[in-house]
């Protein structure tokens, strides 16, 4: 019998992991990387995380999936995407953001001997799957891994997702994470359903 390949696939929120899981553990043994310097305030960290255990306490997939989480630490987000915290969501900051989560999956996997690492962040009909693939193949050069490209929005990628949270019971957060400089509730672009 064949060994199934290792995924280290990064998970932004459970109801975008929820249809990613669903359709990728078939294929692979998936470690779930909750990284995400992002989320502010720090009790909405904590509070996704405990989405993600939920997901996978209720959830039911063919092969092995775990979840790793990494303790919630802004400084690096901060650090490096303040210079574009005024600008909307889908500019600079998400792209800094990327790099950020991706490049730390990226080094994971590699550190850890699996086979690929992905990341659920294309689910999202408001994240550019070009970019987030991009981002992805820079992240596999840097540090040795191969990247498993994808966009998990298509063929009803997001509508499933939408579909399994509810199922689930799942809290599907009203906007991404960051919450850039200045931030007034119901002005960040996009904010109404970014999960």
């Amino acid at each position: 019998m064949t060994e199934l390949p290792r995924l280290m696939l990064h998970c932004c929120c459970a109801p975008c992991s929820s249809h990613v899981l669903e359709y990728l553990s078939p294929q692979y043994n998936i470690t779930a990387l909750f990284f995400n310097p992002n989320i502010r305030p720090a009790a909405e960290f904590e509070k996704r995380a405990a989405e993600m255990e939920k997901l996978l306490s209720l959830a039911s997939y063919p092969n092995n999936v775990e979840l790793l989480v990494v303790d919630h630490d802004g400084d690096i987000f901060e650090t490096l995407a303040s210079p574009f915290m005024d600008e909307p969501e889908g500019g600079r900051r998400c792209e800094v953001c990327f790099v950020i989560r991706l490049s730390k999956t990226a080094k994971q996997a590699k550190n850890g001997g699996y086979d690929y690492f992905a990341t659920t962040l294309s689910v999202s009909p408001h994240k550019d799957a070009a970019l987030i693939n991009g981002v992805g193949n820079w992240a596999a050069g840097k540090h040795g891994a191969a990247y498993l490209p994808a966009d998990f929005k298509k063929r009803g990628g997001f509508s499933r997702s939408v579909e399994l949270s509810r199922q689930y019971g799942l809290y599907r957060q009203n906007y991404c994470g960051c919450r850039p400089i200045g931030y007034t509730p119901g002005k960040l672009s996009g904010e109404q359903s970014n999960a």
